[in-house]
């Protein structure tokens, strides 16, 4: 087994080999002067079985294509099996039409990753999914609501006044699962209207959150608008404090400074996405990793034992 990976997420890549015991693949990833990307594989890898770490993150295009080219070289080197790993997979909100004339790209991401040649996926938290479906490959899409609920339990010892709260509809499953993680703590929902996208309005809060620690769950930051509107919300309705625990910190734009002068009192994101300058410095970001997860989905995967059971 060999772990290799672009450049969209060096410190996660070295922490997950750090976890395997082994070292991070000797690959030259670079640009030409045109930005065309070449990638040359500094090792043999005949015949062994490849483990490629990449976020598709932003850059979204050039990180997709490193990924693509790096499955291609390894596949051009007779490697046994090819898995990619994207700890963050990128278009994943593109999973459907919501309106007519528009693309389903999570679909032609997923054709693209398999045509290039990967033999199987691994990742986390999808935003739909159903995405798993588009892939013609094995998927195994990893949760991070266990390391949500350690890092909780580590700073909470008493979890009567917690509750979680999902910031739509459409989360309360992971919002449910991450309960019950938790002895079984009481759940709310916030019923938000989505005008335009990036932009949301808080219309109600589903359940009586009236003198509790209240932490959203989600998948994705991305602006940061809806975070913010929810705990605004909930704070109104009479909550102690509301914590965000997020998957996937994309955090574009002025996201960041929306958050610092947001009533938030804390946003926790993992390392899928590395960590900019910007957030480190946040006062109100800490970044919680997942290494020991992916390293042992790795591991799991490599000598054909069940993923699946890490979340039992």
């Amino acid at each position: 087994m060999k772990l290799f990976a672009g450049n969209s997420n060096r410190q996660l890549a070295e922490s997950v080999a750090k976890y395997l015991g082994v070292s991070v693949g000797r690959a030259n990833v670079r640009r030409f002067a045109d930005d065309e990307i070449f990638v040359e594989i500094q090792e043999n890898v005949r015949g062994e079985d490849i483990f490629i770490l990449q976020s598709t993150s932003r850059p979204a295009n050039d990180h997709l294509m490193e990924l693509l080219i790096l499955i291609d070289a390894f596949r051009r080197s007779s490697a046994r099996r090819i898995t990619a790993v994207l700890p963050y997979f990128g278009y994943a909100r593109q999973d459907r039409r919501a309106q007519g004339r528009t693309p389903i790209s999570a679909k032609l991401v997923a054709n693209l990753i398999t045509e290039a040649g990967a033999d199987r996926v691994l990742t986390l938290d999808l935003h739909a999914g159903q995405i798993q479906g588009f892939f013609d490959i094995p998927t195994d899409n990893l949760y991070a609501v266990p390391v949500m609920a350690r890092d909780i339990k580590a700073k909470y010892k008493n979890l009567n006044d917690v509750m979680i709260v999902s910031p739509d509809v459409g989360g309360v499953v992971r919002a449910r699962s991450l309960a019950k993680r938790l002895d079984d703590t009481m759940l709310a929902i916030v019923d938000k209207r989505r005008d335009r996208p990036g932009e949301s309005e808080v219309m109600n809060v589903i359940g009586d959150v009236s003198g509790k620690d209240c932490f959203l769950i989600d998948d994705i930051i991305d602006s940061g608008g809806t975070l913010c509107n929810a705990a605004e919300a909930l704070l109104k309705d009479g909550a102690k404090s509301v914590t965000a625990y997020i998957t996937h910190g994309v955090l574009s734009g002025a996201a960041v400074d929306r958050i610092e002068s947001s009533k938030l009192k804390e946003l926790v994101i993992t390392d899928s996405i590395q960590p900019t300058a910007e957030v480190t410095a946040a006062k109100k970001v800490r970044v919680v990793s997942i290494t020991d997860l992916i390293g042992e989905a790795i591991a799991r995967t490599a000598h054909e034992q069940s993923v699946s059971s890490l979340f039992d």
